[in-house]
């Protein structure tokens, strides 16, 4: 048996390498692989001796050689083959053990273009996909983590069986996949084509398998950073599928706000929201807002949690408490609870630059919603206060992240009431009103988008709102403007809608 070894991540490969040899496995090798068996006192050979040509122009060129892919890619139940290698002196390789430049750590760093462009493998990936092609009589390992497989069916059956190099191809053409995927998204952005995208090749890694979908007859995955959302977890059972759908939700609410800020969500969809001085406060005023529909949900905070804070979360059932830290002793109280979840939050890294929707079909694709408003006009005859200013600049924040047709009533930085996902902008008021825990006198007003009539105003004049905040563009612009100057209520415009669907 015969392998070639060219390996970016060294995780036991020396190990590996010793197993080979003990059962009489031929090892070839490339540049700084070969250095490191070697430096062990494994027997191996440079790739240089099985092809006869030397790497040139500085290792770019060193294994795409007719010795290396005719014995790679060799059909053995073809007597043509046979023939053609016997001719021209290619020897089989039956084991390749490859995995790529780590193109997407290097572009992590501040480098040029130039340098980027350098640590793009091509032989690698070239090995690979041969490999992988003749999965019939070659095995062909990508990951460290199935080294100790392969040795153990070798060892047991003198070779792998034809299901186990199946599962190992695909495995290598996923991995092929991922790298040319991170590469073309670089290039696109690093030289900012504007030309037609024809594919969209957009890759994920860590895959892990869920307890299920959004409901229990469904499978569900979830593929992204090992950890999901940015965020670690610190206690409780595995994220479900609709975890990590809700909790991405109040992530990206929550990263709207500089001020210390609670965000309770139900199904995706804030319930309750609300800024203060501090981070208790904060939450208070978020609970209050409505403590009946966070039964179940999910609290997002941006600064720490300690005891007194944990204490008042431990009185609600919730699935998820997502913040920056826990003090200890909030952990321990925190940690009674059997069915929490608690996360803490990367704020400093979070990012989501696309956003992706599966429809029949395909996949809709557009960039994340990261503006709030384009203008800040006034358009009625009455100007707003500065803190009705701060309290609407609050609402559209939260409006934006909220299901379409959207309202959002709030009053000192907190909401008051709530129209989610209706689909008339006015049962959407109506419901903003009706199902508040408060009096709405003296509040302010978002829409996602604009009035088509002003049968919105008058629901909302009655109801006493002050001052509504919308993007405006509606023909009956003028028509929702007269009808806030009969009730004397401030109306901006932004220029700017959030649809949310």
């Amino acid at each position: 048996m015969r392998a070639l070894i060219s390996v970016s991540d060294k995780r036991g490969i020396v190990e590996f390498s010793q197993e080979l040899e003990k059962l009489q496995v031929e090892i070839f090798s490339t540049g700084g692989t070969y250095d490191i068996l070697k430096e062990n006192g494994i027997r191996v050979e440079k790739v240089s001796d099985l092809t006869g040509f030397e790497e040139i122009m500085e290792g770019r060129v060193k294994t795409l050689h007719p010795k290396i892919h005719g014995g790679i890619l060799a059909d053995r139940d073809i007597e043509s083959h046979l023939h053609d290698m016997e001719m021209n002196d290619i020897r089989a390789i039956d084991l390749v053990v490859v995995n790529l430049y780590p193109f997407k750590e290097i572009i992590k760093k501040d480098i040029l273009l130039d340098e980027a462009i350098e640590n793009i493998d091509i032989g690698g990936p070239t090995m690979l996909r041969a490999a992988a092609k003749n999965y019939k009589h070659v095995n062909v390992v990508v990951e460290p983590e199935d080294y100790n497989k392969i040795i153990a069916e070798i060892r047991k059956n003198g070779n792998t069986s034809l299901d186990f190099r199946r599962k190992l191809s695909i495995k290598a053409f996923e991995h092929t996949a991922n790298y040319d995927s991170v590469i073309s998204n670089y290039l696109r952005k690093q030289l900012d084509e504007k030309f037609e995208q024809k594919y969209f090749n957009f890759s994920f890694e860590n895959g892990r398998e869920l307890r299920y979908g959004e409901n229990p007859h469904q499978k569900g995955s979830f593929f992204g950073n090992s950890e999901p959302l940015y965020a670690k977890q610190l206690w409780g059972k595995e994220l479900s599928y609709n975890n990590i759908s809700d909790a991405s939700g109040a992530i990206e609410l929550l990263m709207e706000f500089d001020q210390p800020t609670a965000v309770n969500v139900k199904h995706t969809n804030p319930c309750g929201v609300a800024s203060s001085d501090n981070i208790y406060d904060a939450f208070i005023k978020a609970y209050e807002a409505d403590p009946q529909s966070i039964f179940g949900g999910i609290v997002a905070l941006n600064e720490s949690v300690d005891c007194k804070l944990a204490e008042k979360l431990s009185e609600i059932f919730l699935e998820i408490i997502i913040a920056p830290d826990y003090s200890d002793e909030a952990m321990a109280i925190l940690m009674k609870k059997k069915n929490i979840r608690l996360m803490q939050l990367d704020m400093k890294n979070v990012r989501n630059e696309v956003h992706i929707k599966s429809v029949i079909g395909g996949v809709l694709i557009q960039d994340r919603d990261d503006l709030i408003t384009e203008k800040f006009e006034v358009v009625t005859e009455k100007k707003p206060t500065v803190k009705m200013i701060e309290d609407l600049y609050f609402a559209f924040k939260v409006v934006k992240h909220q299901k379409s047709n959207a309202i959002c009533l709030v009053r000192d930085n907190q909401t008051i009431g709530l129209g989610t996902g209706q689909v008339s902008r006015v049962f959407s008021v109506e419901n903003s009103i009706r199902f508040s825990k408060f009096d709405t006198k003296g509040t302010v007003l978002a829409s996602d988008a604009f009035f088509p009539f002003r049968d919105s105003i008058d629901a909302a004049a009655k109801a006493g709102v002050t001052a509504i905040i919308q993007p405006g563009g509606s023909v009956k612009d003028e028509e929702v403007i007269k009808a806030c100057d009969e009730y004397g209520i401030v109306m901006i415009f932004t220029g700017m809608r959030h649809f949310k669907h």
